[in-house]
This record gives C-alpha cells, structure tokens and sequence, in this order.
C-alpha cells in the first residue's frame, strides 16, 4: 500500500520500480523493474530499430518526430498534472518545463538535415586531383541517462538530438520519476509504433550502470558530479563516449549599472525555482557595493513572498534534505547572517527560502552545490573582483551578469559553458544554442548544432577525380615533382601576412 512508502523514496517491490510523491507519499505509479539481461536486451532490439529509423532519411524522420511534438503540446495538461502528482513540482512549473521541450524537440527535427547533412569540401595542395565529402553517421543506439528534477525537458535534448541524427535510443529516467520517463517512451510509441526506437529501462544506479556496459555507441548523462564520474568509467571499460551534463553552482553578477529590481526579480527566480533542484540555478551572487544594499534588500522582499507548498514545492529526493541542512548550518557557524529563512528553514520535505550575506568564500553553502532554495549575496568592490570570486569555483555550467556598459564583456569572462545577461535560466530557452559546462560541471554539448553533432560520428571520405599532374603521396613521385610541389607551396603560403 502506498502508506508503507517513504514520501518519494523509490523502492522496487515484485520487480516493479513504484514512484512516490515526495510531498504525500501517494504513489504515482509503477513501472517494469529491469536488471542486466533486460537492459542489454533492449539495446539488442534498438539496434535492429536503429536500422529502420536511420532507413526513413532525414525528411521521414523529420515529421514522426513533429508529429511527437504535437502529441506532446497537446497532451500537455496531463503530462503536467503528473509530473507534479511524482515529482511534487508545481503544474505551472511543469508547464513551462514542457514548453522548452517541445521547442527543442522542434528544432532538432527540423534542422538535423542541414546540420548533419552529407557537403562537399574543397581540395588541397597536396591533393589537388582528389574531392573532399563530409558525412555524419549516427551511432546506432544512445543511451539516455535522466534526472529527476526537469524530467521532461533535461532527457528530451539528448533524445531528440540523437533521434534526429538517426540513432535508436534507450533511456535510463531517473528512479525518483521513472513514470514520467514512460510516459515519454509510450507517446513516442503512439506515433511510431513499428519499431521500439525509444525504449526505457528502469531501476536503480545499477541499471544506468548496466547501461553504459550494454554496447550502445554513445551515453548522454545529466545528473550529479560524483555519479557523472561513475557513468565516465563505466563507459570506459570499452571506450564508449560520453556526454556529461553535472552540477553547478552558478553565479550572478550585479553591476554599478543595474536594474536592480530587476536583477532581484531574476536572481529570487533563478535561486528558488523548482524548489532550487536546478543544476543552472543560481546559488551565488556577487553584486558590486553602491548597489548591494538595494539588491538584498529587493531580493528579500520578492523571495519573502513565495509561499512554501505552492510556488515552491517540496525537495524531491529526501536525503538532499540533509545536504541542504548542513550547508545552511555551516553558512550559520562560519559568519553567515540569514536575512531570509536561515536555520528553521528545513520542515521535510519543503525548505523555506533562505537568502545569506556575509557568508565566507570557504563556506559549503558556497563552495559546493546545495540543489535548494537558498542563496548567498556577497558585497564586492567592483566587477573584477565579482569574476574572480565567481570563477573560483571547480564547476563552470551557467552563470548570469545584470548591468548595461560592460555586461556582455563580463558574461565572456565568466568560466562557464553559459551566460545569460540581464536573465537568469534564460539559454535553456533557446533551442539553437549549446547546453553543457566546463570543469567538474561535465563536456559535451546538447541542444543547438553541436548537441545534434554530439550524436553523430562525422566520416571524411576522399575520391580521386582525375589523374594526379603532381603526384605526392606514392613512390612514384619523382624529385623534380617534389620540387615542383614545394615551390607551389612557397607560392600560395610563403608570403607573410
């Protein structure tokens, strides 16, 4: 009975993976419990799958795959009721999640063609009687490793980005929402149902484990730093390539210039949306000292009128409860002043939000990821010193900078895969941009151009295309032939610029 469940604790019962609400305990469903054999006899199937979907060119799977996009927007009231019935996120907030997705799945569809598309390269000296062609062929099957706190628009990037590059794909949900991930999988299904293209497997850390060992030819991995490691050497027992989205600490940069209101506004947003379980939320800001005062004082005012249970919803997996706990003790214990929340601000499974000042740059609320609703502002001179406080940090995901005369030159000198100027969240938006980190934050892109090249291996292919007039890669090249060569290159690239 859903009585005997932890809220949100994910347990596997007569092979069945049962999901909870982390805020009621209600359970929101169950799904197949995979284990090893299972998970390699998925990727078996989405081998053969691959095959036929690869077979349907760019244009037939261009329109399955906008055809799931409508199934998507027009479903999207159900798939957000039950996001928030297994994850306890708000509807509002899922809608919007859905938004983004569908965006991204509409723009990998529809541009894979002219991304991924066979061209024609221009020839060389060295083999001038020779044709340059470009191709990029997909892998086969890509394995999907989602998170738990944006399970539909986080796995969508990757999913369609391999979908329409022409691989299978098998996907791994999180086990905290491992029936939003089916329901995924059987939408899809709907509108292509002659082959298991999109497949899921479900379980513990084992089976994403599993996955990585299974012979699929790329995995794509969101979640923790710690966990992204494991899945890295997992993948290379046999070398197989990896995507890794992982954690943040991201910062926001307040200027002379700002509008501070504004800059509020999106830091109260950034730090507190979906409870604060955002890898590219912010959880650090440094704003410069003639507008400090105003800034905490603004942001203290709109975060003080989020209700707790309604914009923002409970902590998904309950031992992040304990995580948070400690960072905002430690922040307590080593100077911090809480203006907002501070140490009663954990009442399993919600946290208050909670804003800092004074906070020492050693601190855990600081250094390390805190995946709630918390924030630390800190008192800086001027914008140099905010870069350099921001950057010091081992993850490098996303960041955001409020200001007019230098903020676009700030956001460049961030040391991060992402900036958004006069925003905060705002790249993840943008189906045509890149998606990913530096640093302990992972490599690889997803989204835009190169997420679609991520799922593709590109393959140089050369054809002879006339009788070489100055052979140079054969032995029968002679001397006066070399020479002949090298005077041509003296002429087309010894002259200094």
């Amino acid at each position: 009975m859903t009585a005997t469940h932890v809220p949100g604790l994910p347990v596997i019962e007569d092979n069945q993976l049962i999901s909870t609400n982390p805020a009621t305990g209600e359970e929101a469903g169950r799904v197949p419990a995979a284990d090893e054999q299972a998970v390699r006899a998925a990727v078996e199937r989405a081998k053969e799958a691959a095959a036929w979907w690869q077979g349907l060119g760019w244009d037939g799977r261009r329109t399955r795959l906008l055809r799931w996009r409508s199934l998507l927007v027009e479903r999207i009231d159900e798939l957000a009721e039950l996001t928030r019935l297994e994850s306890g996120k708000p509807v509002n907030d899922g809608l919007i999640e859905i938004t983004a997705a569908v965006e991204h799945l509409d723009w990998a569809a529809r541009h894979a063609k002219k991304v991924l598309g066979p061209r024609r390269m221009r020839t060389r000296l060295l083999l001038a009687e020779h044709v340059g062609h470009l191709e990029y062929q997909p892998f086969g099957v890509v394995g999907v490793i989602g998170p738990w706190n944006y399970p539909i628009v986080t796995p969508i990037g990757p999913i369609s980005g391999a979908l329409a590059a022409g691989n299978a794909v098998v996907f791994k949900p999180s086990e905290y929402t491992p029936v939003v991930g089916q329901w995924l999988v059987d939408t899809f299904a709907e509108i292509v149902p002659e082959q298991p293209v999109l497949q899921a497997v479900h379980g513990l850390g084992d089976i994403g484990g599993a996955l990585c060992r299974s012979g699929v030819g790329k995995v794509s991995f969101t979640g923790s730093t710690a966990t992204g490691k494991k899945v890295m050497a997992a993948c290379a027992e046999n070398l197989v390539p990896v995507v890794i989205e992982a954690g943040g600490k991201d910062a926001l940069i307040v200027d002379f210039d700002a509008d501070v209101r504004a800059a509020a506004e999106a830091a109260v947003w950034g730090s507190m949306t979906n409870a604060g379980q955002t890898c590219i939320g912010i959880e650090r800001v440094y704003a410069v000292a003639p507008v400090y005062d105003a800034f905490v004082a603004a942001v203290v005012e709109k975060a003080g009128k989020l209700r707790t249970g309604e914009e923002i919803g409970p902590i998904t997996m309950p031992r992040q409860l304990d995580i948070i706990r400690d960072h905002i003790e430690d922040a307590l214990a080593k100077g911090g002043r809480a203006v907002l929340g501070g140490a009663d601000a954990v009442q399993a499974p919600y946290v208050a939000p909670t804003v800092f000042v004074d906070v020492p740059e050693d601190s855990s609320e600081i250094r390390e990821e805190t995946f709630g609703p918390t924030l630390t502002i800190t008192r800086v001179s001027d914008v140099d010193e905010a870069i350099s406080k921001a950057n010091d940090s081992p993850y490098g995901l996303g960041g955001s900078v409020f200001g007019k005369k230098n903020a676009v030159r700030a956001a460049r000198r961030l040391r991060s895969g992402m900036v958004a100027v006069n925003g905060t969240l705002t790249f993840v938006g943008m189906g045509n941009l890149p998606f990913g980190g530096v640093g302990e934050s992972g490599f690889g892109r997803i989204h835009g151009e190169d997420g679609l090249r991520e799922f593709a291996r590109p393959k140089a292919i050369t054809v002879r295309r006339a009788k070489s007039l100055l052979p140079a890669m054969t032995f029968e090249r002679t001397p006066a032939q070399v020479r002949q060569i090298v005077k041509a290159l003296r002429l087309l690239y010894g002259r200094k610029p």
